[in-house]
């Protein structure tokens, strides 16, 4: 049975302060996730655990994010993530050498089904 993906969300999130990669990145999970109350798994008749979540996170330094640590925002489902070259690093105007990070967020959802 193939993979077939029937959702795709995207969110935005920062660390304002504290260049703090994994928390910009669960942010814009959360941006992505918390604007929504989509059942797609009821809606095709399957458990919510038989979801598949991928996950990409766009920052400057991927190698930054803790994507374990970042599985447990989802209650349900099997969530891979990953940390792709990405989102912004923007210099703060008191030159303090830590930017504001910008991650971006791509969160898919698919079911292995038949063809419809």
């Amino acid at each position: 049975m193939p993979k077939h993906r029937v959702l795709t969300e995207f969110g935005m999130g920062t660390s304002l302060r504290r260049q703090d990669y994994t928390e910009a990145a669960r942010r814009a999970l959360q941006d992505a996730l918390w604007h929504n109350s989509i059942n797609m798994a009821e809606l095709f008749g399957f458990e919510k655990e038989t979801m598949i979540i991928d996950v990409e996170i766009g920052v400057q330094q991927p190698d930054k994010v803790d994507t374990e640590s970042l599985k447990d925002i989802f209650p349900y489902g099997q969530p891979a993530i990953r940390a792709v070259s990405g989102g912004l690093d923007i210099p703060r105007p008191d030159g303090n050498g830590k930017p504001t990070v910008i991650a971006n967020v791509a969160l898919s959802v698919s079911f292995m089904m038949e063809p419809v």
